[in-house]
C-alpha cells in the first residue's frame, strides 16, 4: 500500500473521532447550562415578552401560542405574575395586560433616568421659588410610586421619602391629586388594585370618605392638608396633566406645620406650582413619555 494511502487511512478515524467529541463536548455544556438554569423563570419571562405594541392585551389560550408554552404551564405562570404585580386582569373580560412594574426590570437604569432628567430640573427651580421640598410621583397599580425628589437644602422632613417608595395612592396627598384626575373606569380600577404594602402604617380610607374628598380636589385643582403619613408636615400637591385633562402624575411640596399654615402654603406655593406642573407636563408630551399604568 503507498505510504500516502496509507496515511489517510490512519488520519480518518482519528478526524472521526475528532468530530464525535466536539459533540459530545458540545451536548456536555449544553447539559450542564441546562442544569445551571431555572426553567420556570425562563417560561415566565416569555410570557412577559409575548405582549408587544401590537398585543397589549391577551387572552390565556394567545398568550399560550404565542409563547409556545401549554394552557396548564401558562395558568399557573399568569396567575404568578399577577401576585407579583406584573400582569393585571382586565376587568370583566379574560384578557391579561402588563403592568407598570414591568419597567422596572430597565426601568432604574433607562426609563426612570429619563423620566426623571425630565422632571428634576422643574423641581429644581420650583424648591429654589418656594424653599420647600418637592416631589413626582406616578400611579402604579393602587400605589403612588414616587420618581423624583428634591429637598431644601439639607433639610430632612420626619420620614425620609426616597426615589422608588411607594405609598398606598389612597392615603396620600400626591396620590388623591392624581385620582380626582383619572377618568371613572380607571379610578375604579386602582381603588380595587392591591397596594404593594398590605400592612401599610396608616390606615386605608374609606370610599365614603375618600370620594367626596377626590370631588373636592377635583373642583380645587389641588389638595392641601396636614399629612397622614408624617406628623407635623403640611403638604399641598397638584396633578400633572395631559391634553385631555387627565393625570400623568403628581407633584406635592412638603413643609413643616410650625411654620407654615395650610393658608399660607397655598398663597405663597400654588401659582408656582401649578406652574411646574404645566411644565413637566409640556416636557412629557414632547417626549412622548408614557408614566401611568
Amino acid at each position: 500500500m503507498p505510504p500516502k494511502q496509507a496515511k489517510s487511512l490512519l488520519t480518518k478515524p482519528a478526524k472521526a473521532r475528532g468530530a464525535s467529541g466536539a459533540g459530545s463536548a458540545k451536548a456536555a455544556a449544553s447539559d450542564k447550562d441546562q442544569r445551571n438554569s431555572v426553567q420556570s423563570l425562563a417560561k415566565g419571562f416569555r410570557i412577559l415578552e409575548s405582549f408587544s405594541s401590537g398585543a397589549e392585551e391577551m387572552t390565556l389560550s394567545e398568550i399560550a401560542d404565542v409563547s409556545d408554552l401549554d394552557p396548564g404551564t401558562t395558568f399557573r405562570m399568569l396567575n404568578t405574575l399577577v401576585s407579583l404585580g406584573y400582569v393585571s386582569r382586565i376587568p370583566d373580560s379574560k384578557r391579561f395586560a402588563l403592568t407598570l412594574k414591568v419597567l422596572d426590570l430597565g426601568f432604574h437604569a433607562i426609563g426612570r433616568k429619563d423620566l426623571r432628567a425630565m422632571v428634576r430640573p422643574t423641581l429644581r427651580s420650583l424648591v429654589d421659588e418656594v424653599s420647600e421640598a418637592a416631589s413626582f410621583g406616578v400611579l402604579e397599580g393602587g400605589d403612588v410610586l414616587y420618581i423624583e425628589r428634591v429637598r431644601a437644602g439639607f433639610t430632612r422632613l420626619g420620614v425620609d421619602i426616597r426615589i422608588g417608595t411607594r405609598i398606598p395612592a389612597s392615603i396620600s396627598s400626591i396620590g388623591q391629586a392624581i385620582l380626582a384626575f383619572l377618568p371613572e373606569q380607571k379610578l375604579k380600577a386602582t381603588l380595587e388594585a392591591q397596594p404593594a404594602q398590605e400592612n401599610f402604617i396608616v390606615p386605608p380610607i374609606t370610599r365614603a370618605r375618600l370620594l367626596p374628598k377626590l370631588d373636592r380636589i377635583r373642583s380645587d385643582g389641588f389638595v392641601v392638608e396636614d399629612s397622614v403619613i408624617t406628623a407635623g408636615l403640611r403638604i399641598l400637591a397638584a396633578p400633572v396633566l395631559d391634553p385631555d385633562g387627565f393625570a400623568l402624575g403628581a407633584i406635592s411640596i412638603a413643609a413643616p406645620a410650625v411654620r407654615s399654615s395650610a393658608d399660607d402654603l397655598r398663597k405663597r406655593a400654588l401659582e408656582p406650582l401649578r406652574i411646574a406642573a404645566h411644565n413637566v407636563a409640556r416636557a412629557l408630551e414632547a417626549g412622548g413619555t408614557t408614566v401611568s399604568s
